[in-house]
């Protein structure tokens, strides 16, 4: 679709284009017959031969792409281009997210500050308050991509 709005109707350029073909054999040549009815009907004669060379390839007697089958086209590239674009942001997100999700140091089991003010003494006297030191081990990254792989959920 073009940027700029249709000045003339598709009656004004059938019309235009009927009129090019019909008095064709009265001038010089085809150029000579679209700038005088370009001149009449108040458009460039750029314009008007574009328009000729359209509905010339629309009634099979150009070669060329006819214009409903173009807009089709150009519709489905478009869309094919979207859906690229969100499944390649999905691609990353979900990348992001399964090593946001390895990388995620294990959770430790404490009580909360509120709940250490409930424990008799200072915070390093009150042992009560948290469960024992668990070492962490680190995972290689091919290790951890095991681990989200096996996590996953099976695509179906």
């Amino acid at each position: 679709m073009s940027k700029t709005p249709n000045k003339f109707s598709q009656e004004v350029r059938a019309r235009a284009v009927r009129m090019v073909l019909d008095h064709e054999g009265e001038h010089s040549s085809r150029w000579a017959a679209v700038s005088s009815i370009a001149a009449k009907i108040g458009c460039t004669a750029q314009t008007l031969n574009e328009w000729v060379k359209e509905a010339e390839v629309d009634n099979g007697s150009r070669s060329g792409l006819p214009s409903d089958v173009a807009g089709k086209m150009k519709a489905l590239e478009r869309e094919n281009s979207e859906l690229r674009q969100a499944n390649e942001i999905l691609r990353k997100a979900s990348a992001y997210f399964a090593m946001a999700e390895v990388d995620r140091p294990l959770k430790r089991w404490s009580r909360s500050s509120t709940n250490t003010a409930e424990c008799s003494g200072s915070s390093r006297s009150a042992g009560c308050c948290r469960l024992p030191h668990q070492p962490t081990t680190r995972t290689s990254p091919s290790a951890r991509m095991w681990i989200v792989y096996r996590s996953a959920p099976a695509a179906t």
